[in-house]
């Protein structure tokens, strides 16, 4: 994943006291290139929606900050969730199947929202919860002490949920917490620089998780499973297509595309989003009207928003 050209970088944050809690990512990964934060805690009221900055990477009454992944083939390959701070285990759960939730498993989610998950105590009214953890993966027990390095379980897809996330839900003396914006007095354009993190998270308003070629339009499933990018094509396949797979994309975004072929640029279109919405993917692409040159073709695609190139995503394909 490139590089975010419009970062808004939380600068001088420090946590809100001596006396509060302090975090860090609860998942072993780089949430610059490997995994993201798709929805933070919901600031907006009544209907209204907004996250911790005045955007919209939330939902209606959402109490945490998903940290996800960028496929379900990375969450097989197992990705780690430890505690965001040290603390005590006051309960846990582990038998929940890893699956895409949709309506018809509503009866099945009855009270059990947070799938597999661990709930942690850390002293002075201070609880995370984290939800969503794979299926036979929890390695902690009512009352073990946990330190940063403890690994609690492994990022998974149990509960209520549509993407592979670890969601933490930080509260104090039973009160959901932002640790993003702990006094929870949003001041839009000016973010709070007391957080309770030890060290912010960036904040991505946006980005493209990924870049891939096929032979025709994929389906979304395959996309988000991380199974629908081909390294190879044959010169007789019956289109080019090239697809981005994004997060946060929001109304009037701009999606960019280049393919550039052996004899130059070999396609060059936009799409204009509609809507906002959480995730989407946007493909573009040829038929075939003769067999393909032989070679190696690159797409790059740029998610443009208010005019600015706000992420970048490239991959390859070889045809032969």
């Amino acid at each position: 994943m490139g590089a975010l050209a419009s970062l808004c970088l939380i600068l001088a944050a420090s946590p809100l006291a001596a006396r509060d809690i302090l975090l860090n990512p609860p998942i072993a990964c780089n949430l610059q290139t490997d995994c993201y934060i798709q929805q933070y805690v919901d600031h907006g009221s009544s209907d209204a929606t907004m996250d911790f900055r005045c955007g919209p990477l939330t939902y209606n009454t959402h109490s945490g900050t998903d940290f996800a992944l960028r496929s379900i083939a990375q969450m097989e390959r197992g990705v780690d969730v430890k505690p965001a701070a040290p603390g005590t285990v006051r309960g846990t759960r582990g038998g929940m199947p890893d699956q895409i939730y949709t309506p018809d498993l509503a009866a099945d989610f009855d009270g059990r929202d947070c799938g597999n998950g661990v709930a942690i105590d850390h002293g002075g009214g201070w609880s995370t919860q984290y939800c969503h953890l794979k299926q036979g993966s929890v390695k902690v027990r009512s009352g073990d002490r946990v330190r940063l390095t403890t690994v609690l379980g492994q990022v998974g897809l149990s509960g209520r949920t549509q993407f592979p996330h670890v969601h933490m839900t930080v509260r104090k003396n039973g009160e959901v917490v932002d640790p993003f914006d702990p006094d929870g007095q949003i001041t839009c354009g000016t973010p709070s620089t007391e957080t309770l993190w030890k060290t912010p998270p960036i904040y991505r308003p946006g980005g493209i998780l990924t870049v891939g070629f096929a032979d025709a339009v994929p389906d979304f499933g395959d996309i988000k499973a991380g199974t629908a990018t081909a390294e190879t094509l044959s010169r007789t396949a019956p289109a080019l297509v090239v697809f981005a797979h994004i997060f946060g994309g929001q109304s009037e975004d701009i999606i960019a595309f280049r393919i550039d072929g052996p004899k130059g640029v070999f396609l060059d279109e936009t799409v204009v989003l509609e809507k906002n919405q959480a995730q989407l993917f946007r493909a573009v692409g040829k038929r075939r009207r003769g067999d393909w040159d032989s070679g190696t073709y690159n797409g790059t695609v740029r998610l443009i928003r208010d005019e600015q190139v706000i992420n970048i995503g490239k991959g390859v394909v070889f045809i032969q």
